[in-house]
């Protein structure tokens, strides 16, 4: 068994104009692709081989001696998760039972909003943004680097992000912008719906 490059949920131009074509290719084609094809280089031989990349993000993390396994498998998982966190003419307020999860949490849909991009901007460096579920409450969390909120027994439900590689060449240093047209224009609440009915298991 070896780890796979899953394919994207769209065309590379399909998140045009907001995210483009351009973008996605150096991302998905450069970035994603190269943590799949070291991943492959570092567990070939080893007991993680054979594991799924959710158990092999969760069975590395913490341990030094795998803490390269641990950093390819996780950001082969963040990017998978991210990627369908998004949709083609996506965005716009929650809906189903998201909606009522968020407005148990937060104030408004508005107020959560904000605790998002807040969160995305306050992440120091790189890393990513979590809207995540656990004990029937949902929560923003923010990771560093290749971190991944299952480690800590949370349910993602969607994720931004917030490597400079995954918006420079569209906004430059403008991350607010960037995390902003996420919600507006692109997040899959589709998808955050199904998390909570069936946990993401890669």
């Amino acid at each position: 068994m070896s780890f796979v490059l899953d394919p994207l949920p769209y065309a590379q131009d399909a998140l045009a104009p907001h995210i483009s074509a351009n973008t996605i290719s150096f991302h998905y084609g450069k970035h994603h692709a190269g943590y799949v094809n070291k991943l492959n280089e570092l567990t070939k031989g080893t007991p993680y081989e054979t594991q799924s990349l959710t158990d092999v993000v969760k069975n590395t993390y913490g341990n030094p001696a795998t803490v390269a396994i641990f950093n390819n498998a996780a950001q082969n998982w963040n990017h998978t998760f991210y990627w369908r966190s998004m949709k083609q003419q996506g965005g716009g307020p929650a809906t189903g039972q998201v909606k009522d999860l968020i407005l148990q949490s937060f104030d408004s849909l508005d107020s959560f909003s904000k605790a998002f991009t807040d969160a995305a901007l306050g992440q120091f460096g790189s890393g990513w943004t979590w809207l995540v579920e656990k004990d029937g409450k949902v929560s923003i969390v923010k990771t560093s680097n290749a971190d991944n909120p299952i480690t800590q027994g949370y349910n993602p439900l969607i994720t931004l992000d917030v490597w400079e590689h995954a918006y420079y060449l569209d906004f430059q240093n403008r991350r607010v912008d960037y995390a902003n047209l996420f919600l507006t224009n692109l997040v899959n609440w589709d998808f955050a719906n199904q998390n909570l009915v069936n946990k993401a298991h890669l």
